[in-house]
């Protein structure tokens, strides 16, 4: 009988304990759920954090999607691959989050990812470089810049300068192309306008080009050997697709005694106008600077609010930018820049 009652205690104490670990684990789980939802989640995809642009907008979108304003911002760096990407795409689709940004390294190969997060209902945001898919109706809406119109800012600058008779006929111009990433929306855009050019002034010619993957390390390898296989005196314009190409083929230049910039022969043009090129503008070396705005944060902020209110958002929004010359310039006014 004693052993009977043992047995039924032992059966009921376990009968309690199951009901307290089921309502403890219900519990949480209302917890977590309550906590999730009074944020919205928002998946960031960068293709990674190679100059002191890209950590700019980073942190410009950080800035935006703050807890504080309601959000909360899962940051996946794709340490420049595109494979990368679209797998931190897939765990955004799978996490559930309720917006995802995405700041494509190239413009071609998201169709496939893109429709996933479609039929998962979660709107895509495209921010800086643009994709280019079958169906535009597989991303919300697009925030960054007008490339195309950055290159034609640069080339209309180099035809004033070598137009000194202001009648459209330049002077013979030998330039050095050094591009960005290929494929990506920046070095489409920029290379699209120069190429352009090149079809309207007979008289200008490329007399050097490659790919410098918007870093210093490799404009700097691509100038050395331009200057291997090139006399400098022959070299009229080096054009680079952004400030850190300009900073490795200035590096170059100086490595092998050739004079740039105001005064000197070679005349040189970059992109996105960060704090350290408008320095060496400002100096004059470096003649003209395009700005590339990567203070996002709030252009995109604006579009997924208007999201959350059910508003129609426009399908792209360029942001502001501007362009700089050495006169234009002040430490003042470089130094308050974010970036």
């Amino acid at each position: 009988m004693f052993r009977k009652k043992r047995v039924l205690s032992f059966i009921l104490a376990c009968i309690v304990l199951a009901t307290f670990i089921s309502c403890g684990a219900s519990k949480k789980s209302e917890v977590t759920e309550e906590e999730s939802s009074d944020l919205i989640v928002v998946g960031f995809s960068q293709p990674g954090a190679e100059s002191a642009w890209r950590v700019a907008l980073t942190d410009s979108v950080k800035e935006a999607f703050s807890e504080s304003k309601g959000y909360k911002l899962i940051y996946k760096d794709g340490q420049s691959k595109q494979d990368n990407q679209i797998r931190d795409i897939r765990t955004f689709i799978q996490q559930g989050v309720d917006y995802i940004i995405l700041s494509p390294i190239v413009e071609t190969g998201w169709d496939t990812v893109l429709s996933e997060a479609k039929q998962a209902g979660i709107p895509v945001i495209i921010c800086d470089r643009n994709v280019n898919v079958s169906n535009e109706a597989l991303y919300t809406a697009f925030v960054g810049s007008d490339f195309k119109s950055q290159g034609e800012a640069a080339v209309s600058y180099l035809e004033k300068m070598y137009d000194s008779d202001g009648d459209g006929v330049t002077e013979d111009l030998n330039i050095v192309h050094i591009q960005g990433t290929l494929e990506s929306s920046a070095q489409l855009g920029r290379s699209k306008a120069l190429a352009k050019a090149m079809e309207e002034h007979n008289n200008w010619n490329i007399i050097a080009e490659d790919c410098g993957e918007f870093t210093k390390a490799k404009a700097r390898e691509i100038m050395k050997n331009t200057l291997e296989e090139v006399d400098a005196s022959d070299i009229d314009v080096l054009y680079c697709e952004n400030d850190e190409e300009a900073m490795g083929a200035i590096a170059a230049l100086n490595e092998a005694g050739v004079k740039y910039g105001v005064g000197s022969k070679i005349t040189v043009v970059s992109f996105d106008a960060t704090r350290n090129a408008l320095e060496l503008c400002m100096n004059g070396q470096i003649n003209f600077v395009v700005e590339c705005n990567p203070l996002q944060g709030p252009y995109l902020y604006n579009i997924v609010n208007m999201l959350n209110q059910g508003k129609t958002v426009p399908k792209i929004t360029y942001v502001d930018e501007n362009t700089f010359t050495p006169d234009e310039l002040t430490e003042d006014y470089i130094q308050n820049r974010k970036y």
